[in-house]
């Protein structure tokens, strides 16, 4: 809640920060670094979590989703992690939202022949939704 947000590539900054996320180089959730951009990057939400379908290497975003989507969705929730609610939203928020963000973020077409992951929107729609309506009184983009 009360947390800096930080945009720096400075190694010695980022040291300093609790979370490090899409910078740095390094993935390593026990010291909370969520980078997907080294080499010897591939993993996907199926090799990190067997019990998933998912084969899309994971961006960042991913990641982070990966390591707390399923904590963050049961306190907005109220209910228990492995509860059958969260756990049917967490596929399918996984499923028809952050995997498409990953699949972007890596360079994975959307296609060759069949289709390997669904494109329901694209980011850029999704930002323009948070922009107030053209015909809206309120046009104040900060609130």
């Amino acid at each position: 809640q009360d947390a800096e947000v930080v945009r720096s590539r400075d190694p010695q900054r980022l040291s300093q920060c609790d979370v490090v996320v899409d910078v740095g180089g390094e993935y390593d959730p026990e010291r909370h670094r969520y980078d997907h951009h080294q080499r010897s990057f591939t993993h996907s939400m199926r090799s990190l979590r067997p019990d998933k379908p998912w084969t899309t290497k994971l961006s960042s975003a991913g990641l982070v989703y990966c390591h707390f989507g399923s904590q963050i969705l049961a306190g907005l929730l109220g209910q228990p992690e492995n509860s059958p609610v969260v756990t049917a939203l967490y596929d399918k928020l996984y499923e028809n939202f952050v995997e498409e963000i990953d699949a972007i973020d890596n360079g994975i077409s959307l296609a060759e022949g069949e289709p390997r992951y669904a494109l329901t929107t694209t980011l850029s729609a999704r930002v323009g939704y948070l922009n107030p309506r053209w015909n809206d009184p309120h046009q104040d983009t900060e609130v």
